[in-house]
């Protein structure tokens, strides 16, 4: 008799990290990723290409604009809240990040709060 494997507790919290990983320069897209975006916002893919996306080295990549903590950071990202603003249609390389049950982001994330004594603390990457 072979016994399940647990899934291995994830240990990360994305809802207290300010979107590093939304802050990759290249974010890739398929194209079951650009339908369903398309869906989403009840338009047709050429739009969501013209509006969200860069094309680089034969692929689709999801846009980036300005940011106030990272250079910059995915265009559907809030900034304001900081967390993403298609969560729930998000590319597939994005529900698979990061990967594994830990983020190396957030394990500094959290080191670094807890040696500042602040919970909102977040170390810029790049200087301002």
């Amino acid at each position: 008799m072979s016994k399940k494997k647990k899934p291995a507790k994830i240990k990360f919290d994305c809802s207290q990290c300010p979107g590093w990983c939304c802050s990759y320069e290249r974010i890739r897209t398929t194209p079951d990723d650009i339908a369903l975006l398309a869906k989403h916002f009840e338009c047709d893919e050429k739009e969501v290409k013209k509006n969200a996306l860069d094309f680089i080295d034969g692929e689709w990549f999801l846009r980036h604009r300005k940011d106030d903590i990272y250079k910059s950071i995915c265009v559907f990202f809030d900034r304001k809240e900081r967390h993403c603003g298609i969560y729930e249609v998000r590319p597939v390389v994005c529900h698979k990040f990061p990967w594994q049950n830990t983020c190396g982001y957030y394990d500094f994330l959290k080191f670094e709060r807890e040696m500042m004594g602040d919970d909102e603390f977040i170390p810029l990457p790049y200087p301002k």
